[in-house]
Order: structure tokens, then sequence, then C-alpha cells
């Protein structure tokens, strides 16, 4: 059997088999459970409202949630691992929302779908749900009204690393380049501008 190196550049965890292609790998068995978790993600759909386009296009084949190993719906609590919440949801169907998650085996994990399943939207009522973290633990947040398939890729992507790190805390998907640094840039060139015009 080959000798086991250690790369110069790698982590301490990481070791290279020379030689032949038997051998073995350690790891803990709490990792190896989240490794499979991560590419295993049974989803259950709590469709309500007008992101229910998005999440259909996210299914379709340009953007394939298949290799991800999100792509199998089940429409049984029993047999699904990610609730996805996508849409609005109102008073009377968070209870409806609560049975549907405590019906759903350990581990669990929930996906808010949206601005209005993340913090009820554009409505500012009393029939609506102002966030189903009032309702069930959140894991991930994707917002826009309706999210581009692509950020909700990324919050899948997002999601696959907390359960690999067994992280259970909530997490937002970020836009993919920052306001403010935009925002910057442009208070920059409005004073610019000022200080020509101030000695023309």
């Amino acid at each position: 059997m080959g000798e086991m190196t250690q790369p110069p550049t790698s982590s301490p965890r990481t070791l290279v088999f020379e030689g032949s292609e038997q051998g073995f790998a350690t790891t803990r068995f709490e990792d190896l459970l989240n490794w499979a978790r991560k590419y295993s993600l049974f989803q259950y759909p709590f469709v309500t409202a007008c992101c229910a386009m998005e999440f259909m296009a996210l299914a379709s084949p340009r953007f394939d949630m298949a290799r991800f190993g999100a792509e199998a719906p089940r429409f049984s609590p029993r047999q699904s691992d990610l609730l996805w919440v996508v849409g609005t949801i109102t008073q009377r169907q968070a209870p409806i929302l609560k049975r549907v998650y405590d019906q759903m085996a350990d581990p669990k994990y929930v996906l808010a779908f949206g601005t209005c399943a993340s913090c009820g939207g554009f409505y500012d009522n009393y029939t609506t749900l102002a966030g189903i973290d009032k309702v069930v633990p959140v894991d991930v947040y994707v917002p826009g009204c309706p999210p581009r398939p692509e950020g909700v890729i990324d919050g899948l992507l997002l999601l696959q690393d907390k359960i690999a790190r067994g992280d259970r805390t909530a997490r937002i998907v970020k836009p993919r380049q920052d306001p403010i640094d935009k925002v910057e840039q442009l208070v920059a060139l409005r004073t610019a501008n000022q200080d020509d015009l101030g000695q023309a």
C-alpha cells in the first residue's frame, strides 16, 4: 500500500494517498451523516402565492435542482426534511404550517422563499403573518419579490453548507454585489463633481 503524506499547503486534516488507490479514510460519524444529509434533501413545498411561478421555474431543467440532490418533492411531511415556505402566509394558515413542521422528522430544515414568507412582504395588515419565523424556526431566508432562481439556488447552497457544518443559526442570502459599495462610489463621484463646480 502507498505511503500517506501530508501536503504542505493543506489543512492538518487532509491526507493524500500516494501509490495505490486502496486505503482508508477516517472521519467523525456526525460529519459523515451531515455530508449525506447535505445531498439528500427531500423537500415539502408549502406553496401559497405568486412565488409559486418562480418555484416552478426553479424545478425546470434550466436551473435543475437535481444537481444539488433536492429535486424530489415529498407531499407528506413525514417523508421530507426541507420545508419550502413559498409565498404569503395568513394568520389562518399559520397553525397548519406549524402542524406540517411538527410532523416532519428530525433533522428538519426550513427555507423562507420570498419577502412575504420572510417578513410579510408589502402586506401590512392584521391577516398576514409578518414572517414565518413567528411560527416555525427558519434556517435560510431568501429575499425578493419574487426571488430569482439564482438567489434561491444560493440559498440552497447556503443551507447545504450549514448542514455540512452542523450549524442551526438563521442565515440570509446576500446580494451578489453589495449596494453599499455602489452608494459610496456615487457619493465620492458627487463630491468630486461639486468640488469641480466650486473651483470653476
